[in-house]
């Protein structure tokens, strides 16, 4: 099975600028998760989008890298039956002219 969160929004501080550091600002959480479904043993797509917000705000990452890697091994624990991860994380208001984004894709072999 395949969880797809898409579109997941909320305002956390978040970057390396001092502004960033001031002021909260948008994120846009993308993620695409898949694991094996056996005997009603399911993973709550609440749960994840309350994870991946909690996680955000309380470590106020620098850099959406860190962010990324944070989330995912948060994910990890909590969830290890999860085979592949794929995790964007964009900042649609950084930048007038664009949307900036990072994200990354993870297969746990061990899973397998």
């Amino acid at each position: 099975m395949t969880i797809h969160i898409e579109a997941l929004q909320f305002d956390v501080i978040i970057g390396l600028l001092d502004f960033e550091r001031e002021k909260q600002q948008r994120v846009i959480v993308d993620l695409e998760a898949s694991y094996d479904y056996k005997d009603g043993q399911f993973i709550d797509y609440a749960d994840i989008t309350l994870l991946i917000e909690n996680d955000l705000k309380l470590n106020k990452y620098e850099l959406l890298e860190e962010a990324l890697l944070g989330i995912k091994v948060q994910l990890f624990l909590t969830y290890p039956k999860i085979n592949t991860l794929h995790l964007k994380i964009t900042k649609p208001h950084i930048l007038k002219q664009c949307e900036v984004a990072m994200s990354h894709n993870w297969v746990f072999e061990e899973n397998k």
